[in-house]
C-alpha cells in the first residue's frame, strides 16, 4: 500500500510514518526496519558515546530513507561533528530540535538532504520556514521526551490553516491507524510514532521498560524538568515521585543566569541522560522511562514490521468508515 502526500512525495517512502527518534531506543536495526517497511526509521546521533561511533551506526543503517535527530543548542558540544558526518554520509533527513537550526540546513541542502524541525508553536515554524526547513515536526500534547503544550486536534489544524504548502508531521500520542487517519485528515502530511516503537523487538532496551509501557495509562504519564531542564514526558515511577517533577530553586537561578545557563544545561543534559540510560539498558530503582501518552493504547509487543501492518489495517478500516459516512 502507498498513502501519497507531500511527506511522502519529498522523502520518497510509501507510508506518511516517522518512527521517531528516541534516546537509546533507536538503533540502526529498528531503523532499517521501519524504513524497510515503508515508513522512516529515525534515530538520535547522541545515542552513541563519540562521533566515531556515530557514524558507524550511521553507515548500518540498511538502505532506505531514514532520519537523524540533532540537537542544536549549545547544551550539545557534539552537534558540528555529528552534522560533519550527517553531510559526509549524505543522510536523506535530518529532524532539529532545541535550537536554532540554520547551520544544519544550509550543510544539508549542500549535499541534497531535507530537514525537518520540532515545532510546538507557529510562531517558531514560521522562524525555521523562513531559515529554509522542508518541514516542520508539530509536537503536541500527550509526545514523550520534549512534548508541546498544544492538543493535537488544534495544532495541525492551525498550522495547516497559516502553512497551507508544507509537509506537517502530527507528533504526540499517535500509537494507531485511527489516529493517524485523523491526524491526515486534520492536515496532516504524516504522522510521527514513538513510544509504540519501544514496545517492539527491534527496541533494545531492558524489558522492565517495554513491561512498563504495556502496563501504563495515560494518566501515568508526567513532565518533569529534572531530566534536561526542560519538561519531558515521563511514565510516573516512585523514583520519579521521590525526587519531583520540578528543578530545585538554586538550579533555576544558575538556568536562568546569562553566566552559567549554559554550563547549568550541559550538567542537567548530563545527569538526566545519565539516569535514561541506566533505566533503559539495566534493572535498576532508578527508574526514569520516557514515553507518551499513547501508551494508553499499547498492549503487545511486536517486530516493527507488524506494528506497521497493524497501524496500515487500522488506517484502512478508519478511511473505509469515513467512506461510508460520506
Amino acid at each position: 500500500m502507498r498513502i501519497e502526500t507531500e511527506m511522502t512525495r519529498l522523502l520518497g517512502c510509501r507510508l506518511p510514518i516517522i518512527a521517531g527518534p528516541m534516546f537509546l531506543v533507536s538503533t540502526p536495526e529498528l531503523v532499517s526496519a521501519v524504513s524497510g517497511a515503508g515508513g522512516v526509521g529515525a534515530m538520535p546521533s547522541l545515542n552513541w558515546r563519540t562521533t566515531e561511533l556515530f557514524d558507524a551506526a550511521v553507515q548500518s543503517v540498511a538502505a532506505g530513507p531514514f532520519a537523524i535527530n540533532l540537537i542544536v543548542n549549545a547544551s550539545n558540544t557534539r552537534m558540528q561533528a555529528d552534522l560533519d558526518v550527517c553531510v559526509r554520509r549524505r543522510v536523506p533527513l535530518v529532524i532539529t530540535s532545541l535550537g536554532n537550526p540554520k547551520k544544519v540546513i544550509d550543510a544539508m541542502h549542500a549535499v541534497g538532504s531535507k530537514v525537518f524541525c520540532d515545532v510546538t508553536t507557529l510562531a517558531y515554524a514560521e522562524k525555521v520556514l523562513g531559515l529554509g526547513a522542508d518541514g516542520v515536526i508539530a509536537v503536541s500534547q500527550g509526545a514523550g521526551g520534549h512534548a508541546g503544550p498544544v492538543s493535537p486536534l488544534v495544532l495541525i489544524p492551525y498550522l495547516r490553516r497559516n502553512l497551507p504548502k508544507v509537509p506537517i508531521i502530527a507528533a504526540g500520542g499517535i500509537a494507531t491507524g485511527q489516529q493517524m487517519a485523523a491526524m491526515l485528515l486534520l492536515g496532516a502530511s504524516g504522522v510521527q510514532i514513538g513510544t509504540r516503537f519501544i514496545a517492539s523487538t527491534e527496541a533494545e532496551v531492558n524489558q522492565a521498560y517495554k513491561d512498563a509501557i504495556l502496563r501504563a495509562e495515560p494518566e501515568d504519564i508526567v513532565m518533569t524538568t529534572r531530566i534536561s531542564g526542560t519538561p519531558a514526558a515521563v511514565i510516573k515511577t516512585p523514583f520519579i515521585e521521590q525526587q519531583g517533577l520540578d528543578l530545585s530553586f538554586i538550579e533555576k537561578k544558575l538556568l536562568a543566569h546569562p553566566r552559567t545557563k549554559k554550563i547549568a544545561k550541559m550538567v542537567r543534559m548530563m545527569l538526566g541522560s545519565r539516569l535514561l540510560e541506566q533505566a533503559s539498558t539495566k534493572p535498576t530503582w532508578k527508574t526514569v522511562w520516557s514515553a507518551g501518552q499513547g501508551v494508553g493504547l499499547i498492549d503487545s509487543i511486536l517486530p516493527c514490521s507488524e506494528i506497521i501492518e497493524q497501524i496500515m489495517r487500522e488506517y484502512e478500516s478508519s478511511a473505509m468508515i469515513a467512506i461510508q459516512k460520506e
